[in-house]
């Protein structure tokens, strides 16, 4: 019963959505990339409307992520043109 209580309560924080665009395994990943980057910024936003962080700190953090992002999405090697 623990287990099932577990996996709702991951399915309810880390939600996940299908991918609707151009399949390729490229898109697909960036598109993973893309939701947990969505994620964590919205937990940053929250903790700093809360004033767990600073502005400052999450700015840097959300910076951080954004650097992460589009260093993914050239490693994966994505034209412009395949991302709708």
């Amino acid at each position: 019963m623990d287990n099932d209580n577990q996996i709702d309560k991951n399915n309810f924080l880390y939600q996940r959505y299908r991918y609707l665009g151009k399949y390729t395994p490229q898109n697909l990943l960036f598109n993973a990339n893309l939701q947990e980057f969505s994620q964590r910024v919205c937990y940053l936003s929250n903790l700093e409307t809360l004033g767990k962080v600073s502005s400052e700190e999450c700015y840097e953090e959300i910076e951080l992520l954004w650097q992460q992002l589009t260093q993914s999405f050239k490693a994966l090697r994505i034209e412009n043109k395949d991302v709708n």
